[in-house]
């Protein structure tokens, strides 16, 4: 159980698109850069400026762009145990997640909200999350729905602590906690991997609409518990705006809920 968090946060959030830009300060949004109806290989001088570079690749039927995302250790001479480390591959089999209904009014329409109550981090390593097996959501069209995740994140406020509670009522200190004045939310789409950088408090991982998501996970680990995931939770508090209720990750007629430019 993670100890709990003696300051409990009163913040509600407004999650935005998941873009590289907006991202940046947490680790690295994996986004695709070409539009999604390319479907012939072009020259790389034809493409708008990007970086990294692409190259062709694959007898000139695939453009490559690397690095994308940086695979990082920081076990060596940093953890307490010099535990050697190792880079892992794993899989999360996430379902959807319970939201709670908000009603705002007699006027007004109820909303849904998502409640976060725990934060996590990886103090030596960064972690990416690949979303798999979309197939049956290769098309989206009117009324239907596409895979949606929400991503929530804090950044460390390094060098300080912060009083909690473990599960045996004892007071205990976590050090380098999360910054709950500075959390962020942010709704990524089935075609979008996410990088949380080294130490980067985030939510576990939270799968929205209907439909499981399977995620490949790659890290670096060495076994020993803390310096692999240290947690910290709150009773309550931090709140996830989604919206109407009912609509999320619907594509009506018109612009789409939580379009953004990919």
């Amino acid at each position: 159980m993670a100890p709990i968090l003696s300051a409990n946060p009163t913040v509600t959030l407004t999650p935005e698109p998941l873009t590289p830009e907006n991202f940046a300060q947490f680790g690295t949004a994996v986004v695709s850069p070409l539009p999604r109806e390319l479907n012939i290989a072009p020259q790389p001088s034809s493409l708008p400026p990007h970086n990294p570079i692409p190259v062709l690749a694959n007898q000139n039927s695939a453009l490559k762009y690397s690095p994308i995302s940086p695979l990082l250790d920081c076990y060596t001479n940093a953890c307490p145990s010099r535990q050697p480390s190792e880079a892992h591959m794993t899989m999360f089999c996430c379902f959807p997640r319970n939201l709670r209904t908000v009603s705002t009014g007699p006027q007004l329409p109820d909303r849904d909200v998502f409640d976060v109550r725990i934060l996590e981090r990886h103090p030596f390593t960064n972690q990416t999350f690949i979303p798999i097996d979309l197939s049956a959501h290769s098309k989206v069209g009117d009324g239907e729905e596409e895979p949606l995740f929400l991503v929530v994140v804090a950044p460390t406020l390094k060098g300080k602590t912060a009083t909690a509670k473990n599960e045996a009522g004892e007071m205990v200190t976590v050090r380098d906690p999360p910054d709950l004045n500075n959390v962020k939310a942010f709704v990524a789409r089935g075609g979008q991997a996410v990088t949380y950088g080294v130490g980067t408090w985030h939510a576990p991982m939270v799968v929205l609409g209907r439909r499981r998501v399977d995620f490949v996970v790659v890290q670096f680990v060495n076994g020993v518990g803390d310096e692999d995931c240290q947690e910290a939770a709150f009773g309550e508090g931090v709140v996830v705006d989604l919206g109407r209720k009912g609509q999320l990750g619907r594509v009506e007629k018109g612009p789409r809920l939580w379009s953004a430019k990919l």
